[in-house]
């Protein structure tokens, strides 16, 4: 029980942390995100990538998405208690972005239902997003579940992707936590060994 407190107060902090960085700082981390991962090896040679729609000041990764838009990209819609993966055309989604994303149940830009669902078992990469995670690879989530659920059955790298302030020495975590491959912020990845 003392696990679910700590996560608890953690994301409470984290969260509003998040949110008071300032707007400029915010872009000037999210620019340094997109060129960290933009260089990286494991991206570049990546072909099927999971990401998501920022949403609560979360790092944004759009301009990297943009950059590269021949590359195949997934994004999830929670439908129940599940993650469904959505294919979505870049250039579509940079002409008519009304066509490919709707506000889903928990204010969190989604995938419109209609477009093609992601085949999971040709990702390459999983770029997350995440309240904070430490460098043993472990990552505390919003609560919901949805990754956690998702995520044992995934052969995707695993991606982290936060600001540097929320990489911690170490999180609570629970035997079913699936712990990240890597972890991106502003000032670099960090591989998990």
């Amino acid at each position: 029980m003392q696990s679910a407190s700590q996560k608890k107060s953690l994301r409470r902090d984290a969260i509003a942390a998040r949110q008071a960085i300032p707007h400029y700082l915010w872009q000037q981390h999210n620019q340094k995100i997109c060129q960290q991962l933009a260089q990286w090896q494991t991206f570049q040679e990546a072909q099927t990538i999971l990401a998501y729609q920022s949403f609560r000041q979360e790092p944004d990764l759009s301009d990297l998405w943009q950059q590269f838009p021949d590359k195949t990209w997934g994004f999830s819609r929670c439908v129940g208690q599940d993650l469904i993966w959505h294919q979505i055309d870049i250039l579509e989604l940079q002409t008519a972005k009304d066509t490919c994303i709707e506000v889903g149940k928990f204010g969190i830009p989604e995938p419109c239902p209609h477009l093609p669902i992601m085949e999971e078992e040709s990702v390459d990469l999983i770029l997350m997003p995440a309240v904070a995670c430490d460098r043993t690879g472990y990552r505390l989530g919003y609560g919901g579940g949805f990754y956690d659920r998702w995520l044992p059955q995934q052969r995707g790298y695993k991606v982290g992707i936060i600001f540097s302030d929320y990489l911690l020495a170490q999180l609570p975590h629970e035997a079913w936590d699936v712990p990240m491959q890597a972890i991106c912020t502003e000032l670099g990845i960090f591989e998990v060994t």
